[in-house]
């Protein structure tokens, strides 16, 4: 089963996931500039969700980022960005 997400609405430039911490100022400086640029993007906020699905979702950003920081955002299942990287950000989702 999947974890669930939240959605925010804006142009759509791909599937990007945001894997954030609700404590982090990092992510939430993130989820700011996902917003000002108009982006639509899913996000978790993975210390809120149950222990379970924090491993799964532990599991996948392993996958895109080795040293399992935050936060870690995933375009179309292929690409990622580690920390918050404006310039990236910026670069691949214009």
């Amino acid at each position: 089963m999947a974890i669930k997400a939240n959605h925010v609405d804006g142009k759509e430039k791909g599937k990007v996931m945001l894997y954030a911490l609700s404590t982090c100022i990092w992510c939430r400086k993130t989820k700011m500039f996902l917003n000002e640029l108009g982006v639509a993007y899913d996000f978790v906020d993975v210390d809120l969700l149950d222990s379970e699905d924090q491993d799964k979702a532990v599991e996948i950003i392993k996958k895109f980022n080795p040293t399992g920081g935050f936060p870690t955002m995933i375009i179309d299942d292929k690409d990622g960005i580690r920390g918050f990287d404006e310039e990236k950000i910026r670069e691949v989702l214009g």
